[in-house]
């Protein structure tokens, strides 16, 4: 930041300053966390002293707080990928079912929606195709925010929904599925080889709320690539031009996720794991009838408070699920 022409690049500049503010506030919070240490040290010494046992409820609580908050921390930690720290691009598509599946996609956008909004991470509708009577077809979001990805990849898979439909008349229960797709928002400083002839780019007019602008010219883009058959679209913007800068970003960014899954589905052929993530195999299973309950089926963590869990209070479904896969098992090395 102290080099004369860093602000030449006002882009680049407000990502380096974000990121250091994320790296201070990591400072800030190990501080935090160690002068809270040393306070509850002091209690305990205090209370052997005089052997007043009146202060062992505040020394219980806490300490009981301070282990709640080292937790959360040392999962921060854990997040050190180098694109953990990058924003997110999250992508709902509801499965076979029509209105049913389409509105389950549609509920699991308003909760991650709200669950970034809790952390403070900004969320762009990048692309939005609504659906035929209700909830969506397909969306996509940009969440920004320093470890967002790291926190979201996990979301990957499929998500189960078990309800009594609210479009059925005859009061049944139905089952429904949605996929989520979650990859790094990849800038053009990582090296993905895109040729423009391997580019169909369609333009078209935008749908969905976006005022009196929103369908007056074709400003929205979908670009193909068709050597793997990747497909993004955005029409977030009313310049077709940015709207193509950012699907070629999104475009960058799954292309990079296929290479990283490459190179993992190599690696696990090699030790002989079985990829268990596949549609019809779901991560996640939302039950609201015959009773109320929320399991995670990678990690066995579960809750009956299934609309605390629609409102956005994911945190510890993310958290099990990242520290199974970061936490080195009888199985890794």
């Amino acid at each position: 930041m102290t080099v004369p022409n860093f602000w030449d690049d006002n882009e680049n500049a407000q990502k380096v300053i974000a990121e250091l503010n994320a790296i201070k506030s990591v400072a800030a919070d190990f501080e935090a966390l160690n002068q809270e240490y040393d306070d509850l040290w002091t209690i305990a010494e205090l209370m052997a002293e005089e052997e007043d046992e009146s202060m062992l409820s505040d020394l219980s609580q806490g300490t009981a707080a301070l282990v709640k908050k080292l937790e959360e921390y040392e999962l921060q930690l854990m997040l050190n990928q180098p694109y953990d720290k990058l924003n997110a691009i999250l992508e709902l598509h509801p499965g076979a079912g029509g209105t049913e599946s389409q509105d389950w996609a549609e509920m699991l956008l308003r909760m991650y929606r709200r669950w970034a909004e809790k952390r403070g991470f900004k969320v762009e509708v990048m692309d939005y195709l609504a659906g035929d009577e209700a909830g969506v077809k397909s969306v996509t979001l940009l969440i920004k925010g320093y470890n967002a990805y790291g926190y979201l990849k996990m979301e990957k898979g499929v998500h189960r929904l078990v309800r009594i439909s609210p479009f059925d008349g005859s009061g049944r229960r139905h089952t429904s599925f949605a996929s989520c797709d979650v990859v790094p928002e990849i800038d053009d400083t990582i090296e993905i080889d895109i040729r423009s002839e391997d580019l169909k780019i369609d333009t078209y007019r935008a749908t969905g709320a976006g005022g009196q602008h929103i369908n007056t010219t074709d400003s929205a883009v979908r670009i193909t690539h068709m050597p793997t058959g990747v497909i993004v679209g955005c029409q977030s913007e009313r310049s077709q031009i940015k709207n193509r800068q950012h699907a070629m970003t999104m475009l960058r960014s799954k292309l990079y996720e296929r290479k990283i899954a490459e190179q993992k589905k190599e690696l696990a052929e090699i030790r002989g794991e079985q990829s268990d993530i596949a549609w019809g195999s779901q991560i996640r299973s939302y039950v609201f009838h015959p009773y109320s309950m929320v399991k995670d089926h990678r990690t066995n963590v579960e809750t009956g408070n299934v609309g605390a869990v629609m409102d956005g209070e994911i945190d510890f479904l993310i958290d099990a699920a990242l520290r199974k896969e970061i936490t080195p098992g009888p199985e890794r090395e």
